[in-house]
């Protein structure tokens, strides 16, 4: 039997505007909201990242985020 998709969780978030743009482009995509998209991807977050370079990215935008939020 499928697992429901129960959305319990609401939590105000602060995103880019290109992140959410991108957010919005994925749900729109995939036929769901940007609630379910963002379950979605957490949900299985560990097999629809690349690993080789996820620590890369994320170091690059650690750099860069103190001059973003300038």
């Amino acid at each position: 039997m499928p697992k429901r998709l129960k959305l319990t969780r609401r939590f105000p978030v602060a995103m880019s505007e290109d992140g959410y743009r991108r957010l919005k482009r994925f749900a729109r995509e995939a036929g769901l909201d940007e609630g379910e998209a963002l379950s979605f991807l957490f949900e299985n977050f560990d097999s629809v990242i690349d690993a080789d370079t996820f620590g890369h990215r994320l170091r690059l935008f650690n750099a860069e985020l103190e001059a973003r939020k300038r």
